[in-house]
């Protein structure tokens, strides 16, 4: 927790530095305040000097109104500094995350990643807060007040030596029981916010197998899991607040017994006495307070240290630092080419390879598809494009460039890539249309929409280009989705596109009005279509089969149903041969 204290408080130094000289104000004040109030009993009430308690007291108010101007900026500023270092601290989180390839992602998981950046900033800032206005005060009341507590009176001092020993003590013994479980808090608390999330995403699937009271069950088993923790924790500082109670009154009483007895031998001045329970009381509220902040400060320690371990994981995927400097591309009418060389990739840990011996080349102009059994790797491949993943061995090349030796938004500023799942962000369908070319005017954005087989129903929504868009495009169906992803792609006007699977959500009449018009509107792209329905790449330039991570047929569709058995197995499980061969 000190180093990420240390790196993101660093900008905060000067008002730090204000928010201490205010505490220190407030301390010495709070600290000279009980001498007053003993010098005015000695000095004043019991002489009947009324001129020295009215100038004494005047001088208190003096006192007190500075404490308070003081303690008022400070908590200001203390709340100014905590707020500033929690935003700083989720911009650098949401920034190094952003920066993560899928190995990253999938290594921490999103739960886990929202939950860090979340609630374990909150747990660390309200330990930064509450340390600005109460820890750094705390020592100086308790030392102070034991320095000017044995000047009221030595051998009366002697309950400290008893009482903070005790106090301390007891402290660490909580403490050494808590930070376990604050530790096993947070990951819980993951797991909380893994099934919730499964559960909201997956509700219809669940609906659909009439699994809902497994979920239910599911996610009780987590909550009561998180709860049962959470008791224990709470039970342990149950008992803290109740035994420091404890002590504080037990001091007190002893203090007052044995200082009477000193102020009827006349061995100790009663103003000192009632000095003295002030710096008492100062001295265990001061111990209160930091146990307060020792009951925050483990978990806070526990977030801090997942908050590290995001910030410190530096991306597999990262820019080379001397990148290959790519020739500007004209933003429409030139495609791009792409080639393996001999690639292969494995999963980290993964004793098998997923690709192996992938070599194959796409030029400007050609539409490339990919076909293959579930699992065979096509997503994969594909993936290694945009360096979503990058290759365990061999080189993929993009316009004749190892793309490890490209700054990735010049790589990923040649490509249009639509994925399995398509995405649409909350705003409007125009906002997401320009999500690849914020410049990009209505006319651009209609030209896509027509070549994406979208013009018709955008056209037909409330608002046409600024009809609303939910979250993730929940108001539109699974087929809209698609189509506006691949005109969002469109848009771009991007070299390369890869379609993922892309089409699945079409009907055949539509996807193939949509294969002609890319075919007759972007044939100077390169066009790498992914697709588990034959009739989508039957009239593909060059289709690759793929069987368990290797490319084991390559050709026309005439010519491979001729030459390859894994193609005319997956051709005549969808079509029969008279539809095969037209």
């Amino acid at each position: 927790m000190i180093r990420l204290l240390r790196t993101y408080l660093r900008p905060y130094l000067v008002s730090i530095v204000v928010v201490l000289a205010l505490l220190l104000v407030q301390a010495i004040g709070n600290l000279y305040l009980p001498t007053l109030q003993g010098d005015i009993i000695n000095n004043g009430v019991s002489k009947g000097n009324t001129d020295y308690i009215g100038s004494t007291g005047l001088f208190m108010l003096g006192v007190t109104f500075v404490v308070g101007v003081a303690s008022i900026i400070g908590v200001f500023l203390g709340a100014r500094i905590a707020m500033g270092f929690g935003r700083d601290v989720r911009s650098a989180l949401f920034r190094r995350v952003e920066s993560f390839s899928q190995v990253e992602v999938n290594k921490f998981g999103t739960p886990s990643l929202i939950t860090r950046n979340t609630n374990d900033v909150q747990q660390v800032q309200q330990v930064v807060f509450l340390g600005l206005t109460l820890m750094v005060s705390a020592p100086i009341l308790i030392i102070g007040g034991i320095i000017l507590a044995v000047r009221q009176d030595v051998p009366l001092s002697g309950l400290l030596v008893v009482v903070l020993p005790l106090m301390v003590a007891f402290i660490a013994v909580i403490m050494s029981r808590a930070i376990p479980l604050f530790r096993a808090m947070q990951t819980k608390l993951d797991r909380i916010n893994q099934v919730m999330r499964e559960t909201l995403a997956g509700v219809r699937v669940i609906r659909a197998f009439v699994r809902t009271k497994r979920e239910e069950e599911r996610f009780d088993d987590a909550n009561v899991d998180l709860f049962t923790t959470t008791l224990r924790v709470n039970r342990l500082f149950a008992v803290t607040i109740p035994v420091m109670t404890l002590i504080l009154n037990l001091s007190t009483v002893g203090v007052m017994w044995f200082g009477a007895m000193r102020v009827q031998s006349g061995e100790m001045p009663i103003g000192n006495l009632t000095a003295f329970l002030q710096y008492l009381l100062q001295i265990l509220f001061a111990v209160l307070m930091a146990v307060f902040m020792f009951i925050l400060i483990p978990r806070a320690a526990v977030s801090a240290g997942r908050i590290q371990e995001v910030l410190e994981t530096e991306s597999s995927v990262r820019d080379p630092e001397k990148a290959t400097l790519m020739a500007p591309r004209e933003r429409a009418g030139v495609g791009g080419r792409i080639e393996f060389r001999d690639v292969e990739f494995r999963y980290p840990g993964a004793q098998d390879p997923v690709l192996k011996d992938i070599s194959f080349v796409a030029v400007p102009g050609e539409t490339i598809a990919i076909v293959g059994s579930t699992g065979s790797g096509k997503t994969t491949l594909i993936n290694l494009i945009p360096r979503f993943y990058d290759a365990t061995a061999g080189a993929v090349l993009v316009d004749g460039v190892d793309v490890r030796e490209m700054n990735r938004t010049d790589l990923w500023g040649r490509l249009g890539v639509i994925p399995q799942k398509a995405f649409l962000f909350s705003g409007t369908v125009a906002s997401n249309l320009r999500f690849g070319d914020e410049e990009a005017t209505d006319d651009a954005l209609w030209r896509a929409l027509e070549i994406a087989q979208g013009r018709d129903f955008v056209d037909e929504m409330d608002g046409k280009l600024e009809a609303p868009i939910t979250q993730g495009g929940s108001n539109v169906s699974g087929g809209q989705r698609q189509r506006l992803a691949i005109a969002r792609a469109l848009v771009k006007q991007a070299g390369i596109l890869i379609f993922d699977d892309s089409f699945s959500a079409l009907d055949f009449g539509t996807d193939a009005r949509l294969r002609a018009a890319l075919d007759r509107d972007m044939d100077w792209a390169t066009r790498i279509i992914v697709a588990q329905r034959v009739g989508t790449i039957m009239k593909a330039d060059r289709i690759l089969v793929m069987d368990a991570g290797r490319i084991v047929g390559s050709g026309t569709h005439a010519e491979l149903l001729k030459s390859n058995e894994t193609y005319r197995e997956i051709v005549f499980s969808q079509l029969s041969e008279a539809e095969a061969a037209a």
